[in-house]
C-alpha cells in the first residue's frame, strides 16, 4: 500500500461518520455530532428520524447531515421516496443515500430502475445542493449487474454510486471499488461503504477509486493519524 499523504484534516473530509442502528437513541446521535464537528467529518449520516436533531447539533458547522432513502430494502415505491426525500430535505438532509431496486434490476426492468432513481434525484431540480448517493448492494449482484446498475444510476443523474448498506452480510470490496470506479469513469463519486473500520481499510478503498467512505468508525480511523 502507498504511504498516507494524507493529513487527519483532509481525510476527514472524505468521510461520512454513520450511524443507522435501529436501536440508536438521541445521546448516540448527540455525540456522533458532536465527533463529527470536532473531526470535521464530511457528513453525519443518521436514520430520517434524527435528521432534525442532527442538523440542529451541527448548525453552524462544516458537517453535512445525511440520511438514507429507502434504507435497507430499497423496494418500496419510488412515489415513497420521492416523498421521503422531500420531508428529509426539508428537515434539514443535505445528502440522501437511496437504496437501488435490486428486485427490480434482478428483474432487468432498467425504465423502473433508472424511474426509481430519478424519483429521488428529481429533488436536485429545486434544491441543487442535495447531493444523492445510489446504494447498489454490491454483494447481491454480479459483476454484469454491478455495471449495469452504475451506469443507470449515472444516467438519473446521482452524484454517488455507493457499494452496499452494510447489512445481509455485505462489505465493499476494493475489487467493487475499482469496478464501479472503471464504469463510471472520472466525473462521478463512489463511496465506499460497509466493513471498512480501519486506517489500512480506508487507504485501500481510497486508492482502489473511492473519494467518499461511509463508516460506524470514522474517529478511531482518524484517531490512527498521528497528530501533527
Amino acid at each position: 500500500m502507498k504511504p498516507l499523504t494524507l493529513t487527519r484534516r483532509q481525510l476527514a473530509t472524505m468521510i461520512d461518520s454513520t450511524l443507522l442502528k435501529s436501536t440508536a437513541t438521541k445521546d448516540d446521535i448527540i455525540k456522533l455530532c458532536f465527533d463529527a464537528r470536532n473531526h470535521h467529518f464530511a457528513t453525519v449520516v443518521v436514520n430520517p428520524y434524527y435528521v432534525d436533531l442532527a442538523a440542529y447539533n451541527l448548525n453552524g458547522s462544516d458537517v453535512k447531515v445525511g440520511t438514507v432513502i429507502g434504507f435497507p430494502t430499497g423496494t418500496t415505491l419510488p412515489e415513497t421516496k420521492a416523498h421521503e426525500a422531500q420531508q428529509v430535505t426539508k428537515l434539514g438532509a443535505q445528502e440522501l443515500d437511496m437504496v437501488i431496486n435490486l428486485s427490480a434490476l434482478k428483474s432487468k426492468d432498467y425504465t423502473a430502475v433508472k424511474q426509481d432513481i430519478e424519483a429521488v434525484t428529481a429533488i436536485k431540480h429545486t434544491n441543487p445542493n442535495i447531493t444523492t448517493k445510489v446504494i447498489i448492494e454490491t454483494n447481491l449482484l454480479t459483476n454484469p449487474e454491478k455495471r449495469t446498475a452504475c451506469k443507470i444510476a449515472q444516467q438519473a443523474e446521482a452524484d454517488y454510486v455507493k457499494t452496499c448498506t452494510g447489512l445481509f452480510g455485505s462489505t465493499a470490496t476494493t475489487d467493487d471499488v475499482k469496478l464501479m470506479r472503471r464504469t463510471v469513469g472520472k466525473n462521478m463519486g463512489v463511496k465506499a461503504a460497509g466493513g471498512i473500520r480501519t486506517l489500512n481499510d480506508t487507504l485501500a478503498m481510497i486508492q482502489a477509486g473511492a473519494n467518499r467512505i461511509g463508516t460506524s468508525a470514522a474517529v478511531q480511523i482518524i484517531e490512527e493519524i498521528p497528530k501533527k
